[in-house]
């Protein structure tokens, strides 16, 4: 690579008295850069200046390394030139011989001759010719010289003509070579690649690369001493306006410190600053302000040091690292896993992350925008001005990063996007794991400190599958359960409340973040941190931790299948469709006005799955239960013909989708056991709960989830219940029809927020009836509910028979289980039940062991459509039953027979629904009933039992 092309500039003043020498050739101005950047070979024996003494005193003892290289430089003539004499062949005739100094471009030049009349000890301020005569040369040197001779300090950064540092030795401002003008380039490139390579081509690759700009770090590279090409270290033109624009893909190249001909450019970019000054051990040097923000110079110096910039501005100085010096914090392996869509700790490769980079903390931040021009990050530690804080693109995997040093936690921080139109976007950071309450909207640098203390209960949550243990589900609102309580606040109050109904798992409603509260989650926009509406990540760390210590699983509703479109967050991220589908069609979703992902690209599925992964194994989560996996799966979901267009095979499916959920699901249960995934899936798409390697009959993997809500029993269940019971006759096969494909998936039977919303009442508003026969049919329905095949879930509210409609505003009507209220008992009944419900369903494994397998059921009477009575048994693999037995009417039923099994000498009571500690009649059989040997519904035996009116009764072998 050759020298980065100078910036063209105004030529400074000269000082006073000063002759401007005539205007050198290309090299000759390379040449008198370096020189006269280099401060110890302005000491030179016969310089008269006191300034110059000064310096040569000083940096005499400073660096003793770059003396030596000086005096390799100096010309044969001299007597201390002796030893470079011996290593190099003295020029014969002027013009005749190269210069014995450096192995510069240009061949057969009188330039050494001319310089060793000229130089002194220290002092080598011989110019190299590229390709112009001897005397030419010869005449710019004597004036190059003569100037020096009478100059006490270096007049500017840019300068037309060779420069004396010697007035501060240190470099307070480093002299540098003026830019070449835009006729000179193509010379100046040139020169830089004719480096003579007859005595040490290896150092002539270190020149051409080094001299490029790139970025350097600890190990330094070395200078090599016979480089004697001066470079100005000023940015130039072009990578000006880029870095202004915020279009440079590479800032690291251009900025900090780099080793170049003639030492150690410096360049910094702080728009806004008074001055900046690098601080290397006992060297302090001052920058040349170059305008716009920009600021450079060369140290004479063989190699990157260990160095801090002093950032002068307004009122105060900061004393900082230079962002710009620091190696890329991805690796290839993280870039090439994430190219592939591989990277299952996507989290921990993208977004802000404080850590210890190169011995030095602070932050690095990465995000992926492939189509962008640019990113730059602005947040509250540059007061939202990105300008002086660009990224660099690494390669071809469309990741951005940048490694802020001083940077910690708390700092608040978006990206800024150049888009391909060269307009600008600011976004939250897509991988934020923290973010502001809304409705601000800008990520928040964070890590957690958090020290979990639920071992025993990851520990054992892998003892059983899901769908063969008990499991009951409550599932809650977290910023409405109690509005206005914190997660903290919620952790002392929520795991008590539901143990104490004997719930074994919550399921919480999306606690991603999201902008919209009436959302209730279901549009996020931080796909990676908890709402801050209710407190920090560690602090949802805790009330997770609190549950699972109270011996409640966690399972948290998953939003995979769009996103809102807020210009601030996914949509068109960086300038095109990146997270959604490139086809409009295909990307907007035509019931929500959302956006969904494009499922066929590996960086989105990587974002996905890794997400998925992320909340499971960062925060403990035990469950997810995803979220309207229908519109997934169907191109023509919610769409007319025309609409959408089939796949590959001309059908509906969409495959994409298809793979990245068995994806997700594989990568769930292989990476974390225990853990449970739910589909929320409301068509018959075979395979949902089959595993992704075994193919059905339509030809496709299962999808490989653990259990699917049973939205079929759900809608027709509730249908039979809304009617009254005189006309649930002609309905009877509402209760009956969900056996008929009971065991086709591991269900969940979900009595969800969607059913007590948006007009559709509160469960014990959906029933028929007085008041009494209102609640009657409630408890009537969750007993029958809790006996039936699948696992139960429950909104909250719905367990003390809640009336009115939930709403996010103000959460369940706890005022309604007041001691003061008239109708609290009724309520309280109601709950009562629910928590006796579960503790006998718990304690009962023939209503949970053989869920998924039709060994665990038998139909006693499913055909009493007249008398709208449903009986069943529910077995264990060792046979022993619980018989459940419900009356939809609202009339005492005396002496009902039944059929039973002859092995069971008798039946007690578990539950009755109609108790009057639960607000029924109190129509119970307290006594256990013995079964009679009259035959009955083709069984051997039979028991006669009083059916209470709109109840549910469970019996057990006594």
């Amino acid at each position: 690579m050759t020298p980065r092309p100078e910036s063209s500039g105004s030529r400074p003043k000269g000082t006073a008295g000063e002759k401007i020498p005539e205007q050198p050739t290309a090299a000759q101005k390379k040449s008198a850069a370096k020189k006269t950047s280099v401060p110890k070979q302005a000491v030179a024996k016969k310089a008269t200046a006191p300034a110059k003494k000064a310096a040569a005193k000083k940096t005499a003892a400073a660096q003793p390394p770059a003396t030596k290289a000086t005096a390799k430089k100096s010309a044969p003539a001299k007597t201390t030139a002796k030893k470079a004499v011996e290593k190099k062949a003295v020029a014969k005739k002027a013009g005749a011989e190269k210069a014995v100094a450096k192995k510069t471009t240009a061949t057969k030049t009188a330039a050494a001759k001319a310089t060793a009349k000229k130089a002194t000890a220290k002092k080598a301020t011989t110019t190299k010719a590229t390709a112009a005569k001897a005397t030419t040369t010869k005449a710019a040197a004597k004036k190059a010289v003569a100037k020096k001779a009478t100059t006490a300090k270096a007049a500017a950064t840019k300068s037309t003509a060779t420069k004396s540092t010697a007035a501060k030795a240190t470099a307070a401002k480093a002299a540098a070579a003026e830019t070449t003008t835009a006729a000179k380039p193509p010379a100046k490139r040139a020169t830089a690649k004719k480096t003579p390579t007859k005595k040490a081509p290896a150092k002539k690759a270190t020149a051409r690369k080094t001299s490029a700009g790139q970025a350097t770090s600890a190990p330094a590279q070395t200078v090599p001493p016979e480089m004697e090409l001066g470079v100005s270290p000023a940015v130039g033109a072009a990578d000006r306006d880029r870095l202004l624009n915020g279009t440079h893909h590479d800032p690291h190249s251009v900025l900090g410190a780099h080793p170049v001909p003639g030492g150690v450019a410096f360049r910094a970019f702080r728009p806004y600053a008074l001055s900046v000054t690098v601080v290397a051990g006992e060297v302090r040097a001052e920058l040349d302000d170059d305008g716009e923000g920009f600021f450079s110079g060369l140290l004479p110096l063989r190699e990157v040091p260990e160095y801090r910039l002093l950032v002068e501005y307004e009122g105060t100085v900061l004393d900082t690292e230079d962002a710009y010096r620091f190696l890329p914090t991805l690796g290839d392996l993280d870039l090439h896993l994430i190219g592939e869509g591989r990277h299952e700790e996507l989290w921990t490769a993208l977004g802000a992350h404080p850590m210890t980079h190169q011995g030095v903390t602070g932050t690095r931040f990465s995000v992926w925008a492939p189509n962008a021009l640019g990113v730059r990050v602005a947040g509250t530690f540059n007061f939202w001005d990105g300008t002086g804080h660009v990224m660099r693109s690494l390669g071809s995997s469309g990741v951005w990063e940048l490694f802020l040093p001083d940077i910690g936690e708390g700092e608040l921080y978006k990206f800024e996007i150049t888009r391909p139109d060269g307009s600008k976007t600011m976004r939250a950071d897509p991988m934020a794991r923290r973010t502001e309450v809304p409705p601000a909207t800008s990520s928040v640098i964070t890590s957690s400190q958090y020290e979990w203390g639920d071992a025993a209960w990851l520990d054992r949550r892998a003892e059983a599958p899901a769908h063969e243990a008990p499991f009951s589900v409550y599932e809650v609102h977290l910023p409405s359960w109690r509005p206005g309580l914190t997660y903290r606040q919620l952790a002392e109050q929520l795991p008590g409340y539901v143990k104490n109904l004997g719930f074994t798992h919550v399921e919480l409603m999306p606690v991603a973040e999201h902008p919209f509260g009436g959302s209730w989650g279901y549009q996020v926009t931080g796909f990676y941190a908890p709402t801050a509406r209710l407190g920090t990540p560690d602090d949802f760390r805790y009330l997770v931790d609190s549950l699972h210590r109270a011996g409640i699983g966690v399972l948290m509703d998953w939003v995979p299948a769009h996103f809102p479109r807020d210009d601030w967050a996914l949509a068109e991220f960086d300038g095109r469709p990146l997270y959604e589908h490139a086809d409009p069609l295909r990307a907007a979703h035509p019931d929500w006005g959302t956006l969904e992902f494009d499922f066929g690209r590996n960086e989105v599925r990587n974002f996905l799955v890794a997400n998925a992964l992320y909340w499971c194994e960062e925060f403990h989560i035990d469950g997810l239960r995803v979220d309207a996996v229908a519109s997934m799966l169907y191109l023509d979901y919610s769409r007319e013909p025309g609409q959408w267009t089939p796949n590959e095979h001309g059908g509906r499916e969409n495959l994409d989708a298809v793979a990245f959920l068995q994806e997700m699901n594989a990568t769930v249960y292989r990476r974390v056991p225990g853990v449970v995934t739910i589909a929320e899936e409301s068509t018959a798409w075979d395979g949902v709960t089959r595993a992704t390697h075994h193919k059905g009959p339509s030809g496709f993997g299962g999808l490989g989830f653990g259990l699917k809500w049973n939205m079929g029993w759900m809608h027709d269940s509730l249908q039979y219940m809304s009617h009254e019971p005189v006309y649930r006759k002609y309905h009877h096969h509402e209760m009956t029809f969900s056996m008929v494909y009971a065991y086709s998936e591991n269900y969940v039977l979900p009595i969800s927020h969607d059913e007590v919303v948006h007009g559709k009442r509160s469960l014990v508003s959906k029933m028929p009836g007085d008041w009494w026969q209102q609640r009657a049919n409630h408890r009537a329905y969750l007993g029958f509910m809790w006996a039936h095949p699948g696992k139960q879930l429950l909104f909250m509210g719905q367990e003390f028979a809640q009336g009115a409609e939930w709403s996010e505003a103000h959460g369940p009507d706890w005022w309604l289980l007041d001691p003061g209220y008239g109708a609290e008992a009724e309520h309280r009944g109601v709950r009562d039940l629910v928590r006796d419900l579960n503790t006998v369903y718990r304690a009962t494994s023939a209503l949970w062991r053989l869920d998924t397998d039709p060994a665990g059921f038998e139909w006693v009477v499913g055909d009493a459509a007249d008398d709208n009575v449903l009986a069943f048994l529910r077995l264990d693999p060792e046979g022993t039953p619980i018989l459940s037995v419900s009356n939809f009417a609202p009339v005492v039923r005396q002496d009902y027979r039944l059929g039973v099994p002859e092995d069971v000498p008798a039946w007690h009571e578990a539950v009755n629904t109609d108790a009057a500690r639960y607000g029924g009649s109190d129509v119970t059989h307290p006594d256990p009933v013995k079964p009679e040997a009259q035959p009955w519904h083709g069984r051997p035996a039979s028991i006669r039992l009083t059916l209470p009116p709109l109840s549910t009764v469970w019996l057990r072998p006594a």
